[in-house]
């Protein structure tokens, strides 16, 4: 079966990105190629590392990958998905010819405030709630392909 390429693109692809491509990969994998990149690459965010090693995916020896390496390496991609916060949409990069684009709004895990413990709450929110939109995206596409 030849799976579908999809991208998942963020400020720093340290987080959000990280983990939609993480969870497509491991959800629907069998369908979808997921990849993930930042317009300014920045550093894996090492909570977030954590939070996902908590339910059993290990993200810690990913990197962080830039759009435009992405944009020239000549891949093409059924879908790329934003997953910027509202308040970065403006900043959040547009990936030329793709077939179809969609944006998610996650809140930044970077921008939240607190101890290590807060932190770390509200980015299994954040991972949750990327879980939960990847799985119901999964169920409507391949029923729909399957239709």
């Amino acid at each position: 079966m030849n799976r579908k390429r999809v991208l998942f693109i963020c400020i720093h692809n340290s987080a959000r990105s990280q983990m939609a491509e993480a969870f497509l990969n491991d959800i629907c994998g069998e369908q979808f190629e997921a990849h993930s990149a930042g317009l300014e690459p920045g550093k894996l965010n090492p909570i977030v590392v954590e939070a996902m090693q908590e339910i059993g995916i290990d993200i810690s020896r990913n990197q962080t990958k830039a759009v435009f390496d992405r944009y020239i390496s000549g891949k093409s991609f059924a879908y790329v998905i934003t997953v910027c916060d509202e308040a970065s949409a403006e900043r959040c990069p547009i990936f030329p010819g793709v077939t179809t684009r969609l944006h998610w709004s996650f809140p930044d895990p970077s921008a939240l405030p607190g101890t290590h413990d807060e932190k770390l709450a509200g980015i299994r929110k954040i991972r949750d709630a990327i879980k939960a939109k990847i799985e119901a995206w999964c169920a409507g596409v391949c029923s729909h392909a399957l239709a």
